[in-house]
């Protein structure tokens, strides 16, 4: 089963990739997260050094599923060389990061213009 096509989208912004993740990744399941990573992994695997913000400015929470995916692309940004930010995320998604210390992991902005300037894209 593939993914609602507007679960995720990419936007290049000179060499800095972003993925728009809309409020359906709040349903990810782990039956389609594969076809949802490769989406988005694909075009990571094919930079040298990557930089990938994740904009959550459209969704609300999410579960352990799409976590997992940020994971996933985490582990690859970082063996490449890259840097991986995300911005735009409500309150739930915030608590979320901090209870389960992942907070620690990228880097936060409140925009997708602050997140873009600090990776230097």
């Amino acid at each position: 089963m593939a993914p609602d096509p507007n679960m995720i989208s990419l936007e290049w912004h000179g060499d800095a990739l972003v993925v728009i993740a809309t409020g359906a990744v709040e349903e990810l399941n782990w039956d389609i997260v594969e076809h949802a990573a490769e989406i988005v992994l694909d075009p990571i695997r094919q930079q040298k050094a990557p930089m990938v913000v994740f904009d959550m400015s459209q969704v609300k929470y999410f579960g352990s599923v799409f976590l997992a995916l940020l994971i996933r692309c985490h582990k690859l940004v970082k063996t490449c060389g890259g840097v991986m930010v995300i911005c735009g995320l409500h309150d739930l998604a915030k608590d979320l990061l901090h209870i389960t210390a992942l907070d620690t992991l990228w880097a936060i902005y409140n925009t997708r213009e602050e997140a873009l300037e600090a990776i230097g894209a």
